[in-house]
């Protein structure tokens, strides 16, 4: 159990400094600011097929949004 309580950890602090460099430049820390996120169709030949807005952000890719909904979802 320890191991994986310290791969949980370091997955949280890894997390928390995307958050925290992102809100820095003012970009969502969902999709890194793109506004969209992808999915793969295959992992043998990787291939983008599909693209949704964020739902982090709205697709806006701005942290502003991203704070508001996420600020949202707490209540």
């Amino acid at each position: 159990m320890g191991f994986l309580n310290a791969i949980s950890e370091w997955k949280q602090e890894r997390y928390e400094k995307v958050k925290t460099e992102m809100e820095s430049l003012g970009r969502c820390p969902d999709c890194r600011g793109r506004g969209f996120t992808s999915s793969l169709t295959s992992v043998y030949t990787p291939t983008y097929d599909a693209f949704f807005d964020c739902p982090g952000c709205s697709g806006s890719g701005l942290y502003s949004d991203w704070n508001t909904n996420n600020d949202q979802n707490l209540i």
